[in-house]
């Protein structure tokens, strides 16, 4: 089985980091510093793009390979009889409420911030592909070489976007950005929390809250998971 490529930093209880887009963590850094005072992060990077793997061959992402991932980093981290938290965000966010429901056991606590699980909603099939068509119309011009969100258009987001989580979900907030009202990612979060049982609490900035606000965005982390 390959290794898998996650980085450890910090002190505390363990919290997993599931970044978005196509799982790579670049750009997260601020956000990690201001959260590694209270948890020890383990950020996973379910195709190792910050790992050197960048540019190698991709297949169509499936959520649960990247939850499975996730559990059995869990599995290498905690030690016998502790439990951890999750942090999940867009696409990660996904990887989060699979998370909790195929892998339940370990889990003390688990935020899924905007995760884009768009066909919930009434008229949802027709918003996804609304929302696959804006995402496409920012691809990257040809020949600029491969990059995550080229990744994560081509082999994520259909998948992704497709996905339809569990219900009764246990200890479980899902997540929208201030600046998200109004915004389909924001309604979506809202319908998400009343069909899996969880609760829905807004947190600093909009979809990239992690990046536009690490400071704000790692304290509500803490006082949500910690409180």
């Amino acid at each position: 089985m390959p290794e898998l490529p996650y980085d450890v930093t910090g002190t505390g209880p363990v919290l997993l980091l599931l970044p978005g887009g196509a799982g790579h963590p670049m750009g997260l850094d601020p956000l990690i510093g201001h959260l590694a005072p209270h948890f020890t992060v383990v950020t996973y990077d379910p195709l190792g793009l910050a790992h050197g793997r960048l540019g190698e061959p991709v297949a169509d992402q499936r959520v649960e390979d990247w939850s499975d991932g996730a559990s059995r980093v869990l599995a290498e981290v905690l030690g016998e009889g502790e439990e951890a938290y999750v942090l999940g965000t867009s696409a990660g966010g996904i990887a989060a409420l699979d998370l909790s429901a195929r892998h339940p056991a370990r889990l003390r606590g688990v935020v899924a911030h905007e995760p884009p699980c768009v066909t919930l909603l009434p008229d949802g099939e027709r918003l996804r592909a609304e929302l696959i068509g804006q995402l496409e119309s920012g691809r990257p011009a040809t020949g600029d070489g491969p990059t995550p969100f080229s990744v994560f258009l081509d082999h994520v987001l259909r998948p992704f976007t497709a996905y339809r989580p569990a219900t009764g979900l246990p200890r479980l907030t899902v997540a929208a950005g201030t600046d998200s009202r109004g915004q389909l990612l924001y309604e979506t979060a809202e319908f998400t929390a009343k069909c899996t049982g969880g609760t829905f609490a807004e947190f600093p900035g909009g979809h990239l809250g992690t990046v536009e606000h690490p400071a704000a965005f790692a304290d509500r982390v803490r006082r949500t998971l910690l409180s």
